[in-house]
Order: C-alpha cells, then sequence, then structure tokens
C-alpha cells in the first residue's frame, strides 16, 4: 500500500465498513438477544408441586375447555370471578389518579375524574403504582401484563412490527378454558394474539395526530357490548391520552377532556356491570391499567419515574374499604399476571416472574390467601430450577433460625440453598398452621407468620428472576467487538497513508517555509484529536452519559476559540501593514476567519441554551420553555414563519454569491423557493390543527412538498453534472482563489475543476436546502429557530473554510463539522434517553400508518443535525477545490478527488468507528451495571443508529462526487475527442 490509488482507498474503505457493519449485527444480537422462555403453556400441573425429576406435562392432552375449566378451579382451591373486564388507558401515569408522595392529584386532575376518585375514597376499588420495567413503550408493557415476564430490550425495536406472542400468556390461558373474548382499540392486541378474539374493532396505534376518533372508535361500541353477555373477557384499550401526551406534553389543554371522557367510560362499564350483578350472570371485575407513563413533554420510552409510573386499578373487589385513596403502594407491573391468573383460577403462565397483590385476595378465607401464595411460590420455583438447574428442595431440611414475628428465615449459603431454605421454611409454616401444629410458637400470629415466609421467598426469587443478566454467548460478542476493532483500525490506517501520501506530494508545490507551516502541529489539530480521548473516558460514567449534551458544547464551542486565537496570532503577523482596514488586503481573509468564528460561536451559544436537555435537568428553565410559556401557540407559529422567510432569504443569497450564470441560478432558486413557499403556507393553514388529526387537504400539502423536494434534489443532482456548461458565468472572479495566483487567465487551463467545483456547490447547496426545509417541516414548532441557526452554521462554516485556505488541515476543518453536528443534535432537544424520540411527527404527511415511512421520518427528525453536517460535505468539498484552482497545471486530478473527497468521508467513519468501538467495550464492561438497561444500553441505540446515519451521510456525498466527476470527466473526454476529430477534418 505504498501508493494508495483511488480504486484501492474505495476497495479497503468499503471492506472496512462492511467488517463493521457484520462486527456490530454479530455484538448486537449477541449482548441483546431475546431472553431464553420456557416452551409451552401451563397446565393441570401447575396446581401440584413441583419435582425436580417431573415430567413435563404441557404436551399432555387437555380436557375439553368446559371440564378444563371446572379442573383448574377445582385444583386451585380459589373462588373465581366471572367475567373480565381489561381497561387500558395508553400513556396514563399513575400520579395522575393515585397521586404522588402521599398527596393528592391536582386539582384539576382530581376534577377530571370524579367518578374514579369517588370509588377510590369509598373503598370500592383498589389504585397502585405499576411499575414498569423499560423500554417503556407498548407492546413489551403489554407483553407483561400477559406474561409476567420482563422481555428483551430489543423489544424498543420489535414494537413497531409486533409479531404473536407465543410464550404463555393469561390471553391464551382464557381461550383454552373456552372463553368467548373481545377487543376494541389498539390494534396491537390483535397482532400478539391472532385470531382469538370473538368480536374485535381495531385501530393503529402509531397515528398519534388522531387524538379523538382513535378513542370513539372504541367507545361507540361500547353500549352494545355491555348490554351483551356472550363475551367473558373484554379488552380496550384507549390510545388518546397517549396521543394527547404525544403533541402537547402532561399539561396539554387537552388532558383534562380526555381524563374525562376516561371516567365516563369507567362510570359506564361500573354500572352497568358491576353494580348490577343481581342477574346471575356472574361477578365482573373490572381492571384499569396503563402500559406507562410518561415525561413532562409526552414522551415516553426511557427509565424515569414518569414513564414508569404506571396505573393498576381494581374495581369491583370486596372489603377493601381500610385502602387508603391516595396510598403510594407500589407494585410491579409483572404483578398483574399472577394476580389476575389467580383471581380466575388460572395457572400462572410459566416464564412470569411477579407476585400476586395480597390486598386483591382480601376477601378470601385465610386458608386461601395461604393458597395463592403457594401456587405463586410453585411457579416462580419452577422457574429458578430451569434458571439453575442444581436447584433442588426435595428432602431439603427445615431451618430453625427464623424470626418468630415476620417468619423471615435467616438463610445463608450458595443461591441454590438460599432460595431451597425460604421456600422449605414457608412450605413447613403454611403446613404446619394448616395441622394447627404450632405449639413451638408461643408468640405472634402463626398466620402471618406463614405469609411473611411466602413473600420473602416471593420477593428473593421474583428480584433475582427479575434482574438477572441474560446468559451472553461470549464467543459472539468477542467475534462481534474483534470485527469493530479491525475495521476501526482499517480506516485509521487508510486516513493515516492518506495523510502521509497526500500531505507530502503537496510539498513540491508549496515553498520551504509555507511547508513548515503546514507539516507543524497547532493547538487546535491537538484539541481536536484530544476531544476523542474526552468523549472515550466519558462514556464510563452514567451521569455523563445521560448528560452528554454538556460535553459536545464544551468541545464544539473550546475548537472554535482555538480556531479564533489561531486567526488572531495571524492577524498580529499583519498588524503593521494593515491593522485598520480588517477586511481589505492580506488582513481580509483573517478578518473573514475571525468574524465567521464569532458567528459561530454566538449562535452555538443559542442553540446551547435553546433546550436545556439532558435527563436529569431538563426541568431547568430555557429559552424553548420561556417561549412556550411566554406567548404559547401564536408566539410559536410567529417564530415558525420567521425562521422560514429568514431560511428562504439566506438560501437565495448563499446561491447568488457564487460566481455563477445569473439564469441558471434564478432557475434553480425557483426550484426550491416554490417548496419553501409551500412549507409557510402548511405552518399558516395547518399549524392550529396540531391536536386534531392531519386533515386531507393538509396530508396532501405536505406529500406535494415532499415530491416536489424530492425532484427538485434529484434532478440537480442527475442532471446537473451533465448541463455543467450552463452554470458558468462569462468571466470569473478573482475572489475564489488567494491573490498568489498568478491570474484570471490560469483558469482556463483547468475547465474540468472550474465545473466540479461550481457543480458540487449547487447540488451541495441543494441537498442542504432540502434537508433543512423537510426539518422546518417535520420538527416541533420551538425548533424552527434551532434549524435555521443549524442552518446559518452551516454557511458561515463555509465561509470561514473559503478564507482559511490551507492555515487549517483539512481533518480539523471536517471535524469542526462533525462536532458541531453533535452539539445540534442535542440543542433540538435530543438526548439518550428514549423518551425524547419525537414521535408525533413521524406522521406528518402519513394518511395512513406506515412502519417503514414513519420509521424514516422518525430517523430524519432525531439525526437532523448530524445529517446535515454530514450533507454540507458536499458544498465543503466544493468550497476546498477553489483553493486548487490555481496551482501549477501538473497536479494530479486524481490525487486531487482523494484529497478532498477521502478527508471528509474517512474521518467521519473514522471518528464514528472510534466511538462505537469505545462504547462497545464500555456496554461489555458495565454489563453488571446498575444502570445497564436503563442509561448504558439505549445510549448503545443511540450510538447504533448514529452508525447508520454516517453511513448513509457518507455515501451520499461519495456517491455524488465520484458521480459528479466522472460525468465531468467524460463530456471532458468526449470533448477532446470531438475537437481531435475536427482537426483532422481540417487537416
Amino acid at each position: 500500500m505504498s501508493s494508495l490509488t483511488c480504486t484501492n482507498l474505495t476497495i479497503f474503505t468499503l471492506t472496512g465498513v462492511l467488517i463493521q457493519i457484520i462486527g456490530l449485527s454479530l455484538f448486537v444480537f449477541g449482548f441483546f438477544p431475546v431472553k431464553p422462555a420456557l416452551s409451552g403453556f401451563s397446565g393441570p400441573e401447575a396446581f401440584r408441586a413441583p419435582r425436580s425429576d417431573s415430567v413435563q406435562n404441557h404436551s399432555m392432552a387437555l380436557p375439553p375447555p368446559d371440564k378444563l375449566r371446572s379442573l383448574y378451579q377445582e385444583l386451585s382451591g380459589l373462588p373465581p370471578f366471572d367475567k373480565l373486564i381489561l381497561m387500558v388507558i395508553d400513556g396514563l401515569p399513575a400520579e395522575f389518579v393515585l397521586g404522588k408522595d402521599g398527596n393528592p392529584p391536582r386539582r384539576e386532575l382530581v376534577e377530571a375524574m370524579p367518578y374514579t376518585q369517588s370509588l377510590l375514597a369509598n373503598g370500592m376499588a383498589i389504585g397502585y403504582h405499576a411499575k414498569a420495567a423499560p423500554p417503556t413503550v407498548t407492546m413489551p408493557r403489554l407483553k407483561a401484563m400477559v406474561s409476567g415476564a420482563i422481555g428483551g430490550f430489543l423489544d424498543v425495536a420489535f414494537n413497531f412490527n409486533t409479531q404473536a406472542l407465543l410464550d404463555d400468556n393469561l390471553i391464551d390461558q382464557f381461550f383454552k378454558i373456552g372463553w368467548k373474548m373481545v377487543m376494541l382499540g389498539d390494534e396491537t392486541w390483535l397482532k400478539l394474539f391472532p385470531g382469538l378474539f370473538k368480536r374485535h374493532d381495531g385501530v393503529s396505534s402509531f397515528f398519534v395526530k388522531d387524538t379523538i376518533q382513535v378513542d370513539q372508535n372504541v367507545s361507540r361500541h361500547l353500549p352494545d357490548e355491555l348490554s351483551r353477555y356472550d363475551w367473558d373477557l373484554m379488552i380496550l384499550h384507549y390510545l388518546g391520552l397517549d396521543h394527547v401526551g404525544h403533541i402537547g406534553g402532561r399539561n396539554s389543554v387537552l388532558m383534562a377532556p380526555k381524563l374525562m371522557e376516561m371516567d365516563e367510560v369507567v362510570k359506564m362499564i361500573h354500572t352497568n356491570r358491576i353494580l348490577n350483578q343481581m342477574n346471575n350472570h356472574g361477578r365482573t371485575l373490572l381492571v384499569v391499567v396503563s402500559d406507562h407513563g410518561m415525561t413532562e413533554n409526552g414522551n415516553h420510552g426511557g427509565s424515569s419515574y414518569e414513564e414508569t409510573d404506571s396505573l393498576a386499578l381494581f374495581i369491583g373487589l370486596n372489603d377493601v374499604s381500610r385502602f387508603e385513596s391516595f396510598s403510594q403502594k407500589t407494585v410491579d407491573q409483572v404483578d398483574i399476571a399472577p394476580t389476575l391468573a389467580l383471581l380466575f383460577s388460572l395457572p400462572i403462565p410459566k416464564n412470569n416472574v411477579g407476585i400476586l397483590i395480597p390486598e386483591t385476595f382480601g376477601h378470601l378465607a385465610d386458608d386461601q390467601k395461604l393458597r395463592a401464595l403457594e401456587l405463586n411460590s410453585w411457579q416462580l420455583l419452577r422457574l429458578l430450577q430451569a434458571q439453575l438447574p442444581g436447584l433442588s428442595c426435595e428432602g431439603f431440611p427445615y431451618h430453625e433460625s427464623i424470626d418468630k414475628t415476620s417468619g423471615i428465615s435467616k438463610c445463608n449459603g450458595s443461591l441454590e440453598t438460599k432460595f431451597c431454605c425460604l421456600y422449605t421454611t414457608a412450605e413447613f409454616l403454611h403446613n404446619s398452621w394448616m395441622s394447627k401444629d404450632v405449639s413451638r410458637f408461643n408468640h405472634g400470629d402463626e398466620y402471618n407468620i406463614a405469609v411473611g415466609a411466602y413473600n420473602e421467598f416471593l420477593r428473593i426469587a421474583s428480584e433475582w428472576l427479575a434482574r438477572r443478566a441474560t446468559d451472553k454467548p461470549f464467543n459472539l460478542l468477542g467475534f462481534g467487538v474483534a470485527a469493530m476493532v479491525l475495521s476501526c483500525v482499517i480506516l485509521l490506517s487508510l486516513l493515516c497513508l492518506m495523510c502521509k501520501e497526500v500531505y507530502g506530494r503537496e510539498r513540491k508545490y508549496v515553498s520551504n517555509f509555507e511547508s513548515n507551516i503546514m507539516h507543524a502541529w497547532h493547538l487546535d489539530e491537538a484539541f481536536a484529536i484530544g476531544v476523542i480521548f474526552i468523549l472515550v473516558v466519558s462514556m464510563g460514567s452514567s451521569s455523563m452519559v445521560e448528560e452528554e449534551q454538556y460535553i459536545w458544547h464544551f468541545v464544539s464551542s473550546t475548537l472554535l476559540l482555538l480556531l479564533l486565537r489561531k486567526s488572531a496570532q495571524y492577524l498580529q503577523v499583519e498588524r503593521a501593514q494593515n491593522i485598520f482596514n480588517l477586511f481589505s488586503g492580506k488582513n481580509k481573509y483573517i478578518g473573514f476567519q475571525t468574524l465567521s468564528i464569532v458567528l459561530l460561536l454566538i449562535s452555538g451559544r443559542i442553540l446551547r441554551g435553546w433546550h436545556q436537555g439532558g435527563v436529569n435537568w431538563r426541568d431547568l428553565p430555557d429559552i424553548s420553555k420561556w417561549l412556550e410559556q411566554a406567548g404559547g401557540d401564536h408566539l410559536l407559529k410567529a417564530l415558525q414563519l420567521v425562521a422560514g422567510l429568514l431560511f428562504i432569504t439566506l438560501s437565495l443569497v448563499s446561491l447568488s454569491v457564487f460566481d455563477l450564470n445569473r439564469k441558471s441560478v434564478a432557475v434553480i432558486g425557483f426550484c426550491f423557493l416554490t417548496p419553501g413557499l409551500l412549507v409557510l403556507q402548511h405552518i399558516m393553514k395547518h399549524q392550529d390543527s396540531m391536536f386534531a388529526p392531519s386533515s386531507y387537504t393538509a396530508t396532501m400539502l405536505v406529500q406535494i412538498i415532499y415530491t416536489v423536494l424530492g425532484f427538485a434534489t434529484l434532478g440537480i443532482t442527475v442532471a446537473l453534472p451533465w448541463l455543467s456548461s450552463c452554470l458558468n458565468s462569462k468571466s470569473f472572479s478573482n475572489r475564489f482563489s488567494y491573490e498568489s495566483a498568478s491570474g484570471p487567465d490560469e483558469l482556463c487551463y483547468k475547465p474540468l475543476l472550474v465545473e466540479f467545483r461550481n457543480c458540487s456547490f449547487v447540488i451541495g447547496w441543494a441537498y442542504i436546502c432540502s434537508w433543512c426545509l423537510l426539518q422546518l417541516l417535520l420538527q416541533q414548532p420551538i425548533n424552527s429557530m434551532p434549524i435555521l441557526l443549524l442552518f446559518l452554521q452551516v454557511l458561515v462554516g463555509m465561509l470561514y473554510c473559503f478564507h482559511s485556505g490551507e492555515d487549517n488541515k483539512l481533518w480539523v476543518e471536517v471535524a469542526v463539522f462533525y462536532y458541531m453536528g453533535m452539539a445540534g443534535h442535542y440543542a433540538l432537544g435530543n438526548s439518550n434517553s428514549l423518551a425524547t424520540i419525537d414521535v408525533a411527527g413521524a406522521f406528518i404527511g402519513i394518511s395512513s400508518h406506515s412502519t417503514i415511512l414513519s420509521g424514516i421520518l422518525m430517523f430524519m427528525i432525531t439525526y437532523a443535525s448530524p445529517m446535515l453536517a454530514a450533507l454540507s460535505m458536499v458544498m465543503y468539498i466544493s468550497i476546498k477545490s477553489c483553493n486548487y484552482i490555481a496551482l501549477p497545471i501538473n497536479m494530479d486530478s486524481k490525487l486531487l478527488l482523494k484529497k478532498l473527497l477521502g478527508f471528509p468521508c474517512l474521518l467521519l467513519l473514522s471518528l464514528n468507528s472510534i466511538l462505537l468501538v469505545s462504547y462497545t467495550i464500555v456496554l461489555i464492561l458495565m454489563r453488571n451495571h446498575l444502570f445497564v438497561w436503563s442509561v448504558f444500553s439505549p445510549k448503545y441505540l443511540y450510538v447504533c443508529a448514529a452508525t447508520v446515519c454516517v453511513y448513509i451521510g457518507v455515501s451520499i456525498v461519495a456517491t455524488t462526487v465520484i458521480y459528479t466527476y466522472l460525468v465531468l470527466s467524460f463530456k471532458r473526454t468526449m470533448q477532446g475527442f470531438g475537437s481531435s476529430a475536427t482537426t483532422k477534418d481540417k487537416e
């Protein structure tokens, strides 16, 4: 590899990227596998004590549904309820109903649900804060409630493509005993349990613009269904409250009306089916639950208290009058599954890790309560035996050392010994109480001691099963990490070789003094590399991962300050000549550099203060909160319009400053002025309808914008290199080359380079403008001004790079754009929590739900700033090519292309590769950390998505530049053949 040709560079780069993709895939599927589950379904064996040598009975034939139902009731020894209504209010925080920290909910929330509050106050309902496990998205939370199992972390991705649930669960158990089931609401239930519902009417859960029809579609069936008695289970899944949160946050003006609507549904069900049970149709239990909570801005997916605070409300139980209305009783969301299973005399699902909720069995006799605890203990013991093959409690001696007041046994030893000790103690106390052989206990309530022993075993077993790390195939992880390390080494080696070759060949074009300046190390270059070490070190701290935005804002602003210092040093050298005329003579380049950096620092500081960002300090005041509180929707709409108008003006001005043919500039500018005006029209006419489902007119307008932008950008990219001569003006201005050039006549020797410069500038401009227009359309209204500032940063950065000449290394300038792009990512309100993903914007312009299209829009919104920084590299390459127009005629054009294209692409890939490898190693080291699933794993998903963003950006830049160069070279070759043929004809 002594001579790195363009072909070799391309092949080795693609090889490195391919190896990285393979390694990343191996690691992701090794570290985030779907958690192993016991196959089959629980049957009659669930009501018998487990034995280590017992034969699995799930493959044995079961009796018909009616007989199986009676068999389960007989074996369980528990009187079951007859019918169940499961009402899911998507996204409802338990705090809205039960209050927080022992205090009641806010007054407007209490007034919004008067009937539900009266049930709690009168002891006719029991409410719990049901803690949901991350990721707090709908599909894995529903699985947890019906199976009692905590799913794999990658369920956050499967949430958008739900597959049938094959593990043991309550819905299938109900179906096996012949229950007729009805489902109304979120179609996720239909995907999880296809073919099990007698009647159903599903609605999409992802079209968040709909806050009205999505719930009316459920409630319109309710009066008819409540009058029927041909069903045993009815599931109602209301989505409107979750959609209100996504659009307007917790404090949305639509939140109280939506709670009133839900309260009316509870009232209708309670008065029609629970209070009116004099018709010999059995007892009905109403369970109101929520799958997750929501943050202040209405999003969810992370592990904060606001997101995991879900509701579990039981209505229709007896003897709960002593339960406090605003009790802070907390259970786990997985506890719902065993509780419902035992309340309806069903086998507890095999993979359940939850424990029953004691207060819900208050209507049972003491022996029945102990029976419920025993059944729960048997199920957990079977799961422990599956996880710990050496666990066998048969013949285990009874442990004498127990607390006679609590029943807690002081069990020590190995894990297997401890579990068997706790279990056998509880069983012994239970049997002793049942046989009344309690003479050894002279103090305390023997029943309570037995209950305490069961609770101790259940608690410890449940906690261990819930937090137990999934067995990871370390050979797969090792191959994945090795492949990513190899890829990183390849990319960094290519970058180093290219630096050595390109800068080595340039020495013959410059003087010895300029060569020493070019190859000397400066403070900004050292810091640009030091940033990598800062980022790598910070990854090992969970707090720094949560507040990563501070690091990016710090490194980007510090690097800009170092560049400002560098410009000031050059300015001192020229001070004696022209200090009072900063923008004339040689000082004008330094003057423009200084002005550019000052503008970048000012815009960066505004972006820094726009969103507080992060996880722990989001409640602190910032510019966005101040604007939302000060002016409301009208101010945000005005801000959007101002940002849109300024963006259109700046984009047209930036296109006209380049020395191009005016007619061509007018045509290209008009192609992008049209969608810009359409975006302004959409803001003016349809921005006020954000709380309502998108109208047909608004959807069509957005689709027209998508179409016009797509065709305009693609058309310019494909056609412009073939029509490059149309861009050439009659004379080329000297402002695009240093004054050291021999003169404008020299340009005639390099028409290929000039045409390449013009085409890549216009195409890069088209990419940037199209991307920013899309962001003005898709982003939240409060982010319109940050989008304008990010666009301004790109233009000002180009101005700086144009006037910097060879003062800076190319890789330093590319690093500046990369760092500013990452700082802008957090300035738009993003963080390393899944809760900050903007779901609402992912459905703009989509008439019906499409997982692929919504996923693409969600990705575009989340990575708006990093992708903008990557796309700007096309314009950057054009700007830097201006500095080489004045070089000698024998300058190798392929070497120039390799330098101009290779540095941006390789540097972006190398920086991302270093961060990817580093965080992969950190994730392995933190695999047993307390916050591995709540902090480090979500961050890794963001790292993977950022890697995809870099791949896409680099692919677009490389394809565009290579295509442009090849077309122009082909045209130049054909023109040469034509000239030769003409000359021969004349001869």
